[in-house]
């Protein structure tokens, strides 16, 4: 579970990081980094798409300048997966909410801008 999220900070499951992450069901991917900085590509999610998933949240950052493409978008969703894109704020509290309900979600989150 997220414990908080603040603009370069994030704390999950007790443990605090200060880059991005890449939340999976299985383990946390620190020091994320895209391809393109604020777009994101599909190469940016390889490790995502390996898992058993039905949901990806990218956190676009506090103010939302992460770019998700319709080619990133229509790909990913092309592997049964439903893509929400959201500011990291909000993203964190869907990523948690959908975990509670049961559902196998991952998450992409931007900590800064």
């Amino acid at each position: 579970m997220i414990d908080a999220y603040s603009f370069g900070r994030i704390v999950i499951d007790g443990r605090t990081y200060t880059n991005d992450v890449i939340i999976l069901p299985n383990r946390v991917m620190d020091n994320w980094w895209r391809k393109e900085g604020h777009r994101l590509q599909i190469d940016d999610l390889k490790e995502v798409l390996k898992e058993e998933l039905e949901v990806l949240i990218v956190g676009t950052g506090r103010w939302g300048l992460v770019k998700v493409p319709a080619e990133t978008r229509n790909h990913v969703e092309s592997k049964g997966l439903e893509l929400v894109s959201q500011r990291t704020s909000e993203a964190c509290e869907t990523y948690n909410r959908l975990k509670q309900s049961g559902k196998k979600v991952a998450a992409a989150l931007h900590l800064s801008c």
